[in-house]
């Protein structure tokens, strides 16, 4: 039996989410763009609708493949506003295609997305010791200097909060119970 926090109770699409992907450590670039667009579809909402959402994002953008997301136009998303397949929220559909264009100059100066986010903590997860029922705090210290640092780079949409859920779902920290 696998031990769970509460939120990873709730549904099937959460426990699923929780046992086979939340809290691993990730270092695949594409990967790591998505869990980072998640966490920002998620500002307002709660993951429960973005999980209800993903196949419809992973369609309109190309299973986030950065290099063809960073060429998306405005007029793309004119089309994904439409649809209700996916949450349809200007700035979060703007900012996804923001992000893939940063990446990509940085892909072109011969830094992988990956190398640029574990830089941050010396690539190594830290690990946090937490009880069934605990709460997390909502952002770290550590959280706050990185979104500091790629909102100045760039970035939009990943304030601390944002910031500190994508270190959870990609294990930099260790927060399974």
């Amino acid at each position: 039996m696998v031990n769970r926090p509460e939120w990873a109770e709730q549904t099937m699409l959460l426990k699923n989410y929780y046992d086979n992907e939340w809290g691993f450590e990730e270092h695949d670039d594409q990967k790591l763009f998505e869990m980072l667009c998640m966490q920002s579809y998620q500002i307002g909402l709660n993951r429960q609708v973005v999980l209800n959402k993903r196949e419809g994002f992973r369609h309109y953008f190309s299973d986030y493949q950065i290099d063809k997301v960073a060429r998306m136009t405005a007029t793309h998303i004119e089309l994904m506003l439409i649809n209700p397949a996916i949450i349809r929220n200007k700035l979060k559909l703007e900012a996804t295609i923001n992000n893939a264009q940063i990446i990509m100059a940085m892909k072109a100066n011969g830094l992988t997305f990956n190398n640029y986010l574990w830089g941050f903590v010396d690539y190594k997860a830290s690990k946090i010791l937490v009880n069934k029922n605990e709460k997390l705090p909502s952002k770290t210290r550590r959280s706050m200097i990185i979104a500091n640092q790629m909102h100045q780079d760039g970035f939009r949409l990943v304030g601390p909060v944002t910031i500190y859920s994508f270190m959870l779902a990609i294990g930099m920290v260790d927060a399974r119970v």
